[in-house]
């Protein structure tokens, strides 16, 4: 009987404390609450929400007084949850997926697709990404688009943690709460400066390649972590890595200004004109075949959004990326000829 009561308490402290959040706390409260979590910032948060300093930490203590802990710990500049904090956090994201998802089947029932989609892709795909959103964009101009272009590390925190509704990555790694789907191939390549003395020989030996020095992605990188994995199944040593940046575009200025070569996804050049200064090396063991995945978090639905969304790129995304790939392919064989021209010239 104790033990009953006990029981029949707690639930009504839980019941208690419900109703007591349901009355008192508004939506306004928890958007501000889930912008300072999500960007770590007062200030940030109030930029964002359009509001003074001061109206984000009243509405914040508000919050704070209605469920009775502090949400917030405060080491010098920096802030980070507690653990009540993040339960409410978790909380938010719930209550506005909801809340999106609802108002997109509403648009769903009067005929119009309407919502936002959030996508958040690893750096190599930032290229690919655009024209996935561009092709979907024109048959559904009422969705609007978040994309998140970041790390591998980061992207993998984002997954964990549920802040987008779908995210295109590698191959995710064993144990992620994902489910994902092959999406479209990612070669990677070998790229060098256009005038580089390897470009345009034909049929390089790796070996010959590891005596060149890389500028490569960080580590933990999965495009470098590939070029590993086939030099180790060659048996031969690791490259000399010359520098370490964590951006495409980055290293791309570095190759061109005669730091070394590199490797990246053949996507990684679909904004270079026929004639820019970049050139795909012809090298034994290359492209290496890897693959785009799309993915969600497995044991939630998608929103309508964005289940609308997986459907399109599982039925258009090949072609989307073919016709990518085949754009690339032109701007390759421009280039070969150009600079084949550009010798011949040299040499009369």
């Amino acid at each position: 009987m104790a033990v009953m009561k006990h029981k029949q308490n707690h639930n009504t402290a839980r019941i208690s404390l419900a109703g007591a959040l349901a009355r008192h706390t508004t939506l306004r409260q928890l958007q501000v609450f889930e912008a300072v979590a999500r960007l770590g910032s007062f200030t940030r948060a109030a930029e964002e929400l359009y509001l003074a300093q001061p109206t984000v930490s009243m509405q914040l203590k508000k919050l704070a007084d209605t469920v009775g802990m502090p949400l917030f710990v405060q080491t010098g500049i920096r802030i980070q949850l507690t653990d009540t904090g993040r339960e409410v956090y978790v909380a938010c994201q719930e209550v506005f997926r909801a809340m999106a998802d609802l108002e997109m089947k509403v648009a769903d029932l009067k005929g119009v697709k309407r919502g936002r989609l959030r996508l958040a892709v690893i750096t190599s795909a930032k290229y690919l990404a655009p024209h996935l959103l561009g092709h979907f964009g024109r048959l559904h101009p009422g969705i609007d688009f978040s994309l998140k272009v970041t790390n591998r590390e980061r992207l993998l925190e984002r997954i964990e943690n549920h802040e987008d509704d779908i995210y295109i990555l590698g191959q995710p790694p064993p144990g992620l709460e994902v489910e994902a789907h092959p999406l479209v191939p990612n070669p990677l390549v070998v790229m060098a400066s256009r005038d580089h003395p390897l470009a345009g020989v034909p049929n390089i030996a790796l070996k010959k390649l590891l005596e060149e020095p890389f500028v490569l992605r960080e580590s933990g990188s999965g495009t470098r972590d590939a070029l590993f994995r086939l030099i180790e199944g060659h048996g031969l040593s690791a490259p000399v890595v010359r520098m370490e940046l964590s951006s495409n575009e980055s290293i791309k200025q570095a190759i061109v200004a005669g730091l070394g070569i590199t490797v990246l996804s053949l996507h990684s050049l679909a904004l270079e004109g026929t004639n820019g200064p970049i050139a795909v090396l012809d090298a034994q063991g290359f492209p290496i075949q890897r693959h785009w995945y799309l993915a969600h978090s497995k044991g939630r639905k998608p929103s309508v959004v964005a289940q609308t969304f997986l459907d399109f790129v599982r039925q258009e995304g090949r072609h989307i990326a073919e016709d990518l790939d085949r754009k690339l392919v032109e701007v390759r064989a421009a280039r070969v000829s150009h600079s084949k021209r550009s010798r011949m010239r040299a040499k009369s």
